[in-house]
């Protein structure tokens, strides 16, 4: 098991989604993990979004890590490659406009939902010093795959994940897929591949050991 450590130092963190709850669902417990380090700071850009849907997304962004940068492209759902000039020109400046990351989180580059993967592809064309975990987001279309890197979590970090989506998405617990049996039976069973309780699992292509 190769285990990668962020350090003790100040942490930046820049979270990318294509659409509101995209972070939350793939990625929740590892933000508030990683909120609780001293001096950590996370930026969060999310591409799409109805305003009553962006209300949502900063209500969880203040829950998964409170004094987060919350921002939001307001681009059409669904239809993020035809606006592929857009979303180039929307990741550029949340990047210039902030202190360059030592983190960022984004949707897998071979994700089945269309705006997920633009952003996947584009990321690491925006940030390319920075350690890039692409996460996943189970779903009808069943794309999840091998992951390669993974964030063991404790029973109280997924309980509160939980609760958050439940509490901040009112909006989508109508989904048929949307319930705790999806989202905990995932995190459990990428706990079991890296012999923890529960993970959240990323796909990592590129990285730079200081060894």
């Amino acid at each position: 098991m190769i285990e990668l450590h962020t350090g003790s130092g100040p942490l930046h963190v820049v979270g990318l989604a294509a659409h509101p709850d995209d972070l939350e669902i793939a990625c929740g417990g590892t933000l508030i993990r990683l909120s609780g380090r001293p001096g950590a700071t996370a930026s969060f850009l999310t591409m799409t979004g109805t305003p009553d849907r962006e209300a949502e997304a900063r209500r969880a962004a203040s829950e998964v890590w409170p004094g987060a940068d919350a921002r939001f492209a307001r681009l059409p759902d669904g239809r993020l490659p035809q606006l592929w000039g857009a979303v180039k020109d929307a990741l550029h400046a949340f990047a210039d406009a902030r202190p360059a990351p030592d983190l960022v989180l984004a949707p897998r580059s071979d994700d089945a939902h269309q705006d997920h993967r633009l952003i996947g592809e584009l990321v690491t064309t925006v940030w390319r010093d920075a350690v890039v975990l692409h996460y996943e987001i189970p779903k009808w279309d069943g794309d999840l795959g091998r992951t390669s890197a993974y964030v063991p979590l404790d029973e109280e970090t997924v309980q509160r994940k939980l609760e958050i989506l439940d509490a901040c998405y009112p909006s989508q617990v109508h989904h048929d897929w949307w319930d705790h049996a999806t989202f905990e039976g995932l995190m459990r069973m990428r706990g079991v591949e890296c012999r923890s309780r529960f993970a959240e699992a990323f796909a990592l292509h590129k990285a730079v050991l200081g060894l």
